[in-house]
């Protein structure tokens, strides 16, 4: 199956954008120590690079969130698979996610971490897929537009592989109905 990716967004075009993020973020977090929001699993590559760009202090935490299970689209059934470690009441929240499609999983998000009283609450998105959104989301910082369809590589999965390719690549349909090597 190896053989069956394109490749969508080169790792040299990653890092360069990810750099630009960590730029952009620190300068409007200026005099402010945000705490960033990981989303597991699949935001996880994205997110070691992203802190690595930020020149200002930060603190990080995870929450785990399914929505999509062993398939390839949202179900729209969104739950915490593990929370916060810590409250987060009048904290600077941003929460970093690897790619927004219907926008379900993150409305959820935006809504649950909302009623935990936080003094501000942003999004920062590696991938964001706007023609597929079901749900209108406000997006703070996007570090690609990309067309519908299934991608793989720098944390994101098919069946829990890929995560480890350098880059960002397309699935042809044809590779998502065979099961991947285990």
């Amino acid at each position: 199956m190896s053989n069956e990716w394109e490749v969508l967004i080169s790792a040299e075009a990653l890092q360069r954008r990810v750099r630009e993020l960590g730029e952009a973020i620190s300068r409007d977090y200026a005099g402010r120590e945000p705490l960033l929001v990981g989303i597991l699993r699949g935001a996880w590559v994205f997110l070691a690079d992203l802190v690595r760009c930020i020149s200002i202090p930060i603190r990080c935490d995870f929450m785990g969130v399914s929505s999509y299970g062993p398939q390839t689209e949202s179900q729209g059934l969104v739950r915490i698979t593990s929370d916060l470690s810590e409250p987060v009441t009048g904290q600077d929240l941003l929460v970093v996610e690897d790619i927004v499609d219907t926008g379900l999983t993150i409305d959820y998000l935006l809504r649950n971490l909302s009623a935990r009283r936080p003094r501000t609450l942003k999004i920062c998105t590696l991938l964001n897929k706007p023609d597929r959104r079901r749900v209108e989301i406000p997006l703070d910082y996007v570090g690609f537009n990309i067309p519908s369809c299934f991608v793989i590589g720098y944390g994101l999965d098919y069946n829990q592989h890929h995560r480890e390719l350098p880059f960002i690549a397309t699935l042809p349909p044809s590779a998502l109905s065979v099961s991947p090597p285990g």
